[in-house]
Formats: C-alpha cells, structure tokens, sequence
C-alpha cells in the first residue's frame, strides 16, 4: 500500500502522523510504504492536491478531503476521536481509512493538558495543545457552571460581566456565593479575575480592548481575548453572525471577518491566522492569547514569525482556524 505525505517544509505534525500511521498498521499483514513531498509555494500544493501540511494520500487519494478543502500551504486540522482538533489524523481514523478492523489496545498519541499552549513535545502541534488546554478549562461543578453560563452570556448581550447582585442569586441556589465561586473558576482558569477580585475576562471575552473587536448580532460589541476565541463565539452562540474587526500584527492593516458558525470570511480573503505561545507556565490569556493573531497572507505571518523566534507556532488557514474555535467554544453553553 502506497501513502504520500504531503507537506510543508519542517512540519511540526508530520512525526506525529508518521508515528501514527504506524501505530496503525502495528501487528498487521500489511507492508507500507510512505514518500514525502515538500511544497512550499501555492502553485506546488494546488498541482499536488495538498489541502493543508500535513495532508495523507493513500493511492492517490485523500480520505480526510472535507467538501469545503482548497489547497494551501497552511497547516491543516483534523478532527479528533472526542470532536476537537488535532494535527494529524487519529489512529482509530487512520485504520478506518486503511480498511482495517477497530483496535481497542491501541494507545492513541494525544496533546493531553499541557502547561502552555505551544506544544510541550514532538508529538504534539500548538493547535491540539490549544485545544487540550482550553477544553480542560471547563468547568464540571453544577454551581460553577452556572455561574460560568451567567457571566458568558452576559458579556455576550450586555458587553461585560453582570452585576455581583446576579451572580449571588444564581450561587444562592447552591447555597453558594458568586464571590467563592469566581475564585474557583479563576483558579482553573476557567475565567481571569483582577486585583480586586472581579471579572476581567471570562474565555473568549475580556473587559478591556484588545486587537479584536467583534460585534454580535443583536448582541454588543466585545472585544475577544485572542484571534481564536474571536472565531469561536459565532459557534459558541449558536451559529448567530458576528462581525471581526481585528489588524494584521506585524502591519496594521486592516482585517475584518464575518463568521457564521464554523464559515468565516474576509477581507482581503488571503487572511491567516498565527497559532503560538512563550514556552511558559501559567494561565493561556498570560502564555497564549498574545500570540494568537490574524495576518492579511502567510508571508506576512511567516515574517512575523521569523522575527520572533521565541514563539513557537504554526500558520493556519482561516477555515481551519475556524474549525479551531468551533470546536473550543461550540460546545460551552450546552454541557
């Protein structure tokens, strides 16, 4: 059997998929094998049929192609086994792609929580340790999610946090308080508290400007902790249009973003969006939400990149920055 990966120059996820494709055909009378191919021009990957670095053919053909795939050289997303996002197809859907029986003895290669969003080893992307990170930032307690759904759709019909007063009502119920609760949520950053112990930001909103300014409709204007979180919120308030107003961050420039659940456009269409973080401990709006930003093209991202070397990431397309926010923000006011 004959697989081709197809890939961008120094791909972080390519170990990950190579490690596997192995992991999949372990044990099996089966004898792969797998080339490369490196693009790193558009006119390369449209010719290739590469919708996103890493992209897996198996005789030729993508199993993974989504209807709405074009080519890139970005990096491409997969879904995973729980619905989130990772770099590379999971075991279970590599077998399944490979036309091989389910292995339930298989250990599947995964972010995990990590202690910051860029990846903390080889086998893992920034995008899937962003999305381990922040998926593991909800909150389980019935009170404290309460009080979580309370502040979230506060900041999305009113622009901010709701009054103490609210939020006391609804702790009450649990013979709770809102302050106790807040501190709860803040120590697993579920939300950010300031020095005086109220509601700074609650993921994907923050109280004080940031470079994304997004307006809900029939909602507020907001602004966004990151470029992600300002993609997620159409998902997270079920598929309502909001409008992006946002900059490319190494020029300035004008970027502007309509989103619709999980389908965004822009203006100019070649927007992409830098995925990355400081190798750090400590809360994702401290080690993340700085770096994860909107550029007008992939050399603009690419360029900014270069000249930060400190901060490790990857440059993805929107539709799949999308995807990325969906799937982080989509599911939190319907747990």
């Amino acid at each position: 059997m004959k697989l081709e990966i197809l890939q961008v120059p120094e791909c972080p996820n390519v170990v990950l998929l190579e490690r596997r494709i192995a992991e999949a055909v372990a044990g099996e009378q089966i004898e792969v094998t797998i080339t490369h191919r490196v693009f790193d021009d558009q006119a390369g990957a449209t010719e290739a049929g590469m919708t996103g670095s890493p992209t897996l053919l198996l005789d030729g053909q993508d199993p993974f192609a989504e209807p709405d795939s074009v080519p890139s050289v970005s990096c491409r997303l997969y879904r995973s086994d729980d619905g989130g996002i990772d770099g590379a197809p999971s075991v279970a859907a590599l077998r399944a792609a490979l036309n091989l029986a389910p292995d339930s003895t298989s250990a599947e290669v995964s972010a995990g929580r990590v202690d910051c969003c860029a990846p903390a080893t080889e086998d893992e992307s920034p995008i899937a340790a962003l999305a381990a990170w922040r998926g593991a930032a909800q909150p389980a307690d019935p009170a404290e999610k309460a009080i979580h759904h309370a502040v979230l759709r506060a900041f999305a019909t009113r622009g901010g946090p709701p009054p103490i007063a609210e939020l006391d009502a609804v702790a009450a119920e649990f013979d709770s308080s809102a302050q106790q609760l807040l501190e709860q949520l803040h120590t697993s950053d579920v939300i950010r508290l300031d020095a005086s112990g109220w509601i700074e930001s609650v993921y994907p909103f923050c109280t004080t400007p940031t470079p994304h300014s997004v307006q809900i409709a029939d909602g507020a204007r907001v602004y966004a902790m990151c470029a992600i979180d300002a993609l997620g919120m159409s998902a997270m308030l079920g598929g309502v249009d909001v409008v992006i107003d946002s900059a490319d961050a190494s020029t300035g420039e004008q970027i502007t973003v309509t989103v619709r659940g999980e389908v965004a456009t822009a203006d100019p269409a070649t927007t992409v969006v830098f995925i990355g973080a400081q190798s750090a401990k400590g809360p994702s709006a401290d080690t993340c939400c700085d770096y994860l930003n909107f550029f007008t093209d992939r050399p603009a991202a690419e360029g900014w990149a270069t000249a930060n070397p400190h901060i490790g990431g990857v440059v993805v397309d929107l539709a799949d920055a999308t995807r990325c926010g969906a799937a982080i923000f989509g599911p939190l006011l319907n747990t």
